[in-house]
């Protein structure tokens, strides 16, 4: 089982500081260079595939801009973990399919820490360097089923490849 680094922000961390404003005229490459600079200016160049965002509550308020997500899931982010998210951000990130775990206790994981993520029939929850359990909300089947796809039309395609075909 792999493990993932722990990169930490603050609460109410809103979709402009995911993919800020000046840049939402360019594609995803370069939204994803600037996710977060306003609060890590170092998160972008130093985060790596698999690495995981550890957030306070209401993580991803503000506008319904997906590539908030989108930026997250392009840098190779596996997953945000936050007592809360925004309604909005929460749906667009698993149609994109990047995992969020919801876990009141999210503040206990420490930068640099490096944390396991046990997913269903498992968990979900958050396996800490220090073997602590964080217990994380039940995510329904359908949602995890979008993140293993990769999001949404992903999965539509999946579905629709291995869809009998009739004449």
């Amino acid at each position: 089982m792999s493990s993932s680094r722990v990169w930490r922000v603050g609460a109410d961390i809103d979709t402009d500081v995911l993919a800020p404003g000046a840049y939402m005229k360019h594609g995803i490459d370069v939204i994803a260079q600037h996710c977060l600079q306003a609060v890590r200016p170092d998160f972008a160049t130093g985060v790596q595939t698999g690495d995981v965002l550890a957030a306070g509550a209401n993580f991803g308020i503000g506008s319904s801009r997906e590539q908030a997500a989108g930026a997250l899931r392009h840098l190779g982010v596996a997953a945000v973990i936050a007592p809360s998210f925004s309604g909005l951000f929460f749906r667009n990130a698993f149609n994109l399919g990047l995992l969020l775990l919801t876990c009141p206790h999210a503040a206990e994981l420490q930068e640099g820490e490096r944390v396991q993520l046990l997913l269903p029939p498992d968990g979900p929850c958050v396996r800490t360097a220090n073997g602590q359990s964080l217990d994380c909300a039940p995510i329904p089947g359908f949602l995890m089923d979008m993140v293993q796809a990769g999001g949404l039309l992903a999965l539509l395609k999946q579905r629709n490849r291995s869809a009998p075909h009739g004449g």
